[in-house]
């Protein structure tokens, strides 16, 4: 079974689909942990509106089991991703819960992260232009998103890293733009709090 990276680690597997020898190196510097946590501070720009809105908390993605965003401020709110639906908690009440098998666009996103996760290369060769450069310790990667309905959803990322991915630039076509970063990055299984252990 492949390995996870993160929303992240959205990288690496686009990476090894392209033959040039830049991908195959930044491969090749990715830590690739079954369980990945860590801290997020995430910047939204929104078009029209001057101040971006900020918010930050934790994440971490599970092989085989998906992945937890946690946004501590300014709102506590939790979301959990696996391959059929996308769950939404306010605190311990179940807020919104989305099937995959029901909601084509929740089938799409969530086969995009998860094929950027788990290393689905074919499916990602099919869904993105990749570009990237490595240097000896850091790289950067941009991901172009070929089919309109994916380009209009998610847009244009870029990232770059290390042995983790450090940051996420997403582009929307509504003009909207992202900056998620990545800190005080932890793995194996003491990395989960116990009450990310319990919504698993």
């Amino acid at each position: 079974m492949r390995k996870i990276v993160t929303v992240i680690l959205l990288l690496g597997a686009a990476l090894a689909q392209a033959a040039e020898p830049v991908t195959v190196k930044i491969q090749t510097m990715l830590a690739k942990p079954a369980i990945l946590c860590g801290r997020f501070d995430q910047s939204k720009q929104l078009t029209g509106i001057k101040k971006p809105l900020a918010s930050n908390g934790r994440f971490c993605v599970v092989t085989g089991k998906g992945i937890l965003w946690r946004t501590l401020q300014p709102f506590p709110n939790t979301l959990r991703l696996t391959r059929d639906e996308i769950v939404n908690y306010q605190g311990d009440r179940v807020a919104m819960r989305l099937d995959a098998r029901q909601e084509p666009t929740v089938r799409m996103i969530n086969s995009v992260l998860f094929s950027l996760l788990a290393g689905d290369l074919g499916q990602l060769g099919n869904l993105f232009e990749v570009d990237g450069k490595a240097g000896d310790n850091s790289w950067s990667v941009a991901l172009t998103a070929k089919q309109p309905a994916l380009a209009k959803a998610i847009g244009a990322i870029s990232l770059e890293g290390g042995a983790y991915v450090k940051t996420i630039h997403i582009n929307e076509a509504s003009g909207d733009h992202t900056v998620i970063v990545f800190s005080a990055i932890q793995t194996g299984d003491a990395a989960m709090l116990p009450e990310e252990v319990a919504l698993f």
